[in-house]
């Protein structure tokens, strides 16, 4: 005689094996280790150069955290769900604990080294890879000498099982001139921004590190320090620039197509390819439905059509003799535009929340089976 599985374990079974997210258990991951812009940058900036100004830090910090925020980052949402703590700046020394990995992001980082240092972070990719190769290479030997070090430092293990998590690009694209090259001039400076960002991604993969989630960049046509100088002809139904967000696309479409290779170079890794253009262009599409308004506006600026006028979050500038301070809107969690370049923490929330699950992912897998290929 046969047995008899009851209806309801039947249907389990069936679900587990139709659904492999479903059988396999959650990555584990002990610890994160970011490369990456101002939008994950999380002080490193900060630390070398000079500290953000009040308000930043507002909302969740209440002072300056090294953050272009009112508060948390993406990261930042990325490590409290792994149930890690915030990710340390590898550039700041004071109180540094990298036992649960450590953020080699800045500010005006670049893929490609920048051409000018005007304006943009000497931290390029390369230097953040090579950032992260010293930590590794140097960090087990002082965690071999015990006492305080084995509080601060990863486990030897920790590289192969952590997250490498990537978010760097938008500098490039705005850096580089590119509304007024043609269309050949643009693809061959992709593509050696590509390879560039291949050859970090394989240096790290090197170093043991095998799963990687990668962001592309964001609807840059939706920001404020972009949007002023155009007309309403090249501005499309919310409101953003169309060439800069038709910019982001090609470099997020190329940018795909080099995951798709180093999954083929790189068998044993595992490539989440993460899309928060569209979960953040989704949130400029429709505001309101999810509680925010004034999208196109900075919250913490002055002046102009886009209430962003080039100064800083926190600085203080001189109008008709009188000195003023930029300072934020009334209620920062009902913007999704903090200073006019970067996102509220209301807005890094409302968009971590979009990708977490992975409905945004190639392949479809959420952040916590990110190990998984």
């Amino acid at each position: 005689m046969g047995v008899v599985i009851p209806l309801s374990l039947s249907f389990l079974i069936l679900l587990t094996v139709s659904s492999p997210s479903l059988a396999s258990k959650d990555c584990d991951f002990p610890a994160i280790f970011n490369l990456g812009d101002s939008n994950s940058d999380t002080g490193g900036l900060s630390a070398a150069f000079n500290s953000l100004l009040w308000p930043n830090g507002i909302t969740y910090f209440h002072k300056p955290a090294g953050r272009y925020s009112d508060g948390r980052l993406i990261i930042d949402f990325i490590a409290n769900s792994l149930g890690l703590p915030f990710i340390h700046p590898y550039l700041d020394s004071i109180r540094a604990n990298f036992s649960h990995g450590a953020n080699f992001a800045t500010a005006g980082s670049t893929i490609r080294r920048p051409q000018s240092q005007s304006g943009y972070s000497p931290f390029s990719l390369d230097i953040q890879s090579r950032q992260f190769n010293q930590l590794k290479n140097r960090s087990q030997s002082a965690y071999n000498q015990e006492g305080v070090f084995k509080e601060l430092l990863p486990k030897e293990d920790y590289f192969s099982r952590a997250l490498y998590t990537f978010d760097i690009g938008q500098n490039d694209l705005t850096a580089g001139g590119y509304l007024n090259l043609n269309a050949t001039q643009i693809s061959a400076d992709l593509t050696d921004i590509l390879n560039k960002f291949t050859a970090v991604v394989k240096d790290v993969y090197e170093q043991g590190g095998r799963s990687f989630w990668i962001h592309n960049t964001g609807p840059l046509g939706c920001l404020a320090y972009v949007l002023d100088p155009f007309t309403k002809e090249q501005l499309d139904q919310v409101g953003c620039a169309i060439p800069w967000n038709e910019l982001a696309q090609d470099f997020n479409k190329r940018l795909n197509q080099t995951v798709v290779q180093l999954r083929k170079d790189l068998p044993l890794a595992a490539f989440t390819y993460v899309d928060v253009y569209s979960a953040k262009y989704n949130l400029f599409k429709q505001p309101e439905k999810y509680g925010f308004d004034h999208p196109l506006l900075a919250c913490c600026g002055t002046g102009g059509k886009y209430n962003y006028n080039g100064i800083l979050c926190g600085n203080s500038f001189v109008v008709n003799g009188t000195e003023t301070t930029v300072g934020a809107c009334k209620d920062p969690s009902a913007r999704i535009n903090w200073d006019g370049v970067h996102y509220t923490e209301a807005a890094n929330e409302w968009i971590f929340k979009q990708i977490v699950d992975g409905a945004f992912s190639d392949p479809p897998i959420p952040l916590g089976k990110a190990c998984q290929k």
